[in-house]
């Protein structure tokens, strides 16, 4: 009896340490991703080991983490469970809200390289301000004009009542810009039209133009996303699918009352695949819009670049775009560059200028594989065009290593979580 007695304390010992060395286990393993802030480009306080990357940043590994993350993810994999959105994490730099720090980056040995290698002059920037009534004006068109009438860029205001015009950005189509230069900035609004003559451009700052009569509010947005679909893209490609997905029934649910959303889901991938672009026009079925990104598979490419310019144009120039609207945005998610090639830089250039005219907001969104020459042209892209970087982070432990961008402070957040808190940003 006493026997028995012994026999069931141990039972009983062991059943209890058991639980516990699992509850612990489970404990230590989880962590909050909302909570990660991320310094200049090198730092990480949750790192163990150091490490140099190609930029010669001190960058801190977090290989156990990561490990434990990919482990996950393998067993989701292998599961007929549908992959949940909330996994993919992600970080912002906005340069034109740091225009001096952007200013700075062009002008060290990196971003030189980056500008002559992409074929950009300079980014002389003037940044306008419309406003009626003390209220910002959006989708004011604004428009920079050279000392010969030749029009030299031309933007739409956003939200705020901002936009961004550039002398002398392409060097296939340099305006000098020196101490002589002078420019003349239109902004025309409805049926009022006002013209301020001898600004110079970058010298002048701010410029502030009120105009007399009080603006409409578009109710109108335009949301597209233009995905790389190539086989680069299938580390990531399941889960982006999920986030997207998720994005776009938020964005449908929060505004449903209170915009006139319309949205579009293009994907490509690169000549001599089975497709260069498949297109898709906008549509007011956001459950529409979310099948058709179900519906894809990564594969296909070969080499590093894709299509990306070919995408670009279709999506800007191939898409019925709202005439009048709050905003337009153009999440481009790729992996890749274009093809360094003469004619298709040429044509990314205008692409951007093209976009900025019609007041569309190129945002990329750099996942795995990105390179640092191909950064700084996604970056080009979102300050010409008057979007945002977005890129990929290694938090989430999933994909291959995401580049560690050149930017300062920025804070990790849910890839999705953040899609939805910049389209918010743009229409509000």
């Amino acid at each position: 009896m006493l026997k028995l007695q012994t026999k069931s304390k141990l039972m009983t010992m062991m059943i209890f340490t058991l639980i516990a060395l699992l509850v612990l286990g489970g404990c230590s393993s989880s962590r909050n991703i909302n909570a990660a802030n991320k310094g200049a480009p090198g730092s990480n306080s949750s790192a163990s080991n150091t490490s140099t990357d190609d930029r010669g940043h001190t960058e801190e590994s977090r290989a156990e983490e990561p490990t434990k993350a990919t482990e996950e993810v393998r067993r989701q994999g292998s599961s007929d469970a549908p992959i949940q959105a909330g996994q993919l994490t992600a970080g912002e730099w906005d340069d034109l809200a740091a225009w001096e720090r952007f200013d700075n980056l062009m002008n060290s040995r990196e971003g030189s390289i980056s500008l002559t290698d992409w074929q950009f002059n300079s980014f002389n920037r003037l940044e306008v301000m419309v406003t009626s009534d003390g209220r910002a004006v959006s989708d004011a068109k604004v428009k920079l004009i050279g000392q010969q009438k030749d029009v030299v860029w031309e933007a739409r205001t956003n939200a705020d009542g901002r936009a961004y015009l550039f002398a002398g950005l392409f060097q296939d189509n340099q305006q000098q810009n020196d101490q002589r230069t002078r420019y003349t900035v239109e902004v025309m609004a409805d049926q009022q039209k006002k013209r301020i003559q001898d600004i110079d451009v970058p010298g002048q700052g701010t410029l502030k133009v009120d105009l007399d009569d009080e603006m409409s509010i578009s109710d109108q947005a335009d949301v597209m996303f233009v995905v790389d679909t190539t086989g680069s893209m299938q580390d990531e490609m399941d889960y982006l699918e999920a986030e997207l997905k998720d994005v776009i029934s938020r964005v449908g649910d929060q505004h449903a009352n209170q915009l006139d959303i319309q949205m579009s889901t293009n994907f490509y991938r690169d000549v001599h695949d089975d497709y260069v672009v498949k297109a898709n026009p906008f549509t007011k079925d956001i459950d529409k819009a979310v099948q058709l990104i179900a519906q894809q598979k990564a594969q296909g490419g070969g080499d590093y670049p894709e299509a990306v310019e070919q995408a670009l144009r279709n999506a800007i120039s191939e898409h019925k775009w709202s005439e009048n609207a709050r905003a337009r945005l153009l999440f481009l998610v790729l992996d890749a560059p274009p093809h360094q090639e003469t004619q298709m830089i040429q044509e990314m250039h205008s692409v951007m200028a093209e976009a900025a005219k019609e007041g569309i907001r190129i945002i990329p969104v750099a996942s795995s594989g990105i390179d640092i020459d191909t950064e700084y042209l996604l970056r080009f892209a979102a300050v010409a065009t008057g979007g945002t970087y977005l890129f990929l982070t290694d938090d989430s432990g999933i994909g291959s290593d995401h580049l560690e961008p050149a930017v300062g402070e920025y804070e990790t957040k849910l890839l999705n979580d953040l899609l939805v808190e910049v389209i918010n940003r743009y229409v509000e």
